[in-house]
């Protein structure tokens, strides 16, 4: 039985979804106390997080950035606020999914068991292994390095680079990339995906402000560069 964390302070709302998931198969801990929050995570290590902004003592941006260097699992923020700065705020911290209050509880459900499916280990029958000049990626170990050091990835940043790389010197668009990623349709407002090519390109040296190695074509996508992996820097 998968074991979620709940942190949230609205008592009402937490007995709702908590009564929801666990007729659903999961086991459910709830939290309203965010100073406790950071604490119970890293020691029980729950499956998923569902965890909201507004808490009381510590806040919900401020618990993802404290646990999630030590919890890799999906951590998916559930908050009434609609800000397309907290929303970009909550990815560039590392969290993988952005839920808006109220929400259809079969919805939270498909979303939630996304996240469990985007964590899953895929399994390859080959070794499979890409090098471009001086990046190196190899997709069963999740190993990638650059002018011979090693790049550390979270699991969402290396997928986005292999689903790159893979097709490389093609134009990627926008919707296709956000499903391959975050699992549903592209709805014209969502910046998931913008945040994590930008969190990409910071750790493959790429030029942030004329991005050459990632390349946004506008009004069409993203698009990977087969030949400006010559040297680590442009």
């Amino acid at each position: 039985m998968q074991h979620i964390a709940l942190i949230e302070d609205d008592e009402r709302l937490a007995s709702l979804i908590e009564t929801f998931l666990k007729q659903n198969g999961y086991q459910v801990s709830c939290i309203q106390d965010g100073g406790s929050a950071a604490q119970f995570i890293l020691d029980k290590k729950p499956d998923l997080i569902l965890l909201d902004i507004n808490l009381p003592n510590q806040d919900g941006f401020s618990i993802c950035r404290q646990v999630r260097q030590a919890y890799s699992q999906p951590i998916l923020f559930l908050t009434a606020k609609d800000s397309d700065y907290d929303h970009v705020s909550g990815l560039e911290l590392g969290a993988d999914d952005y839920i808006i209050k109220p929400i259809e509880p079969h919805v939270l459900l498909a979303r939630i068991h996304n996240a469990f499916r985007r964590c899953q280990p895929k399994i390859s029958s080959h070794n499979q292994k890409l090098v471009f000049g001086q990046l190196t990626i190899e997709k069963n170990s999740r190993l990638v390095a650059l002018a011979g050091q090693s790049i550390e990835l979270t699991t969402h940043e290396f997928e986005l680079l292999w689903l790159l790389a893979s097709r490389a010197g093609e134009v990627q668009s926008r919707e296709f990339v956000h499903q391959q990623m975050i699992g549903r349709e592209y709805d014209g407002l969502d910046r998931s995906v913008d945040v994590r090519v930008s969190r990409l390109r910071k750790k493959l040296n790429d030029n942030l402000k004329k991005p050459y190695r990632i390349i946004t074509i506008w009004g069409k996508g993203y698009m990977f560069s087969a030949t400006a992996w010559e040297s680590d820097s442009q």
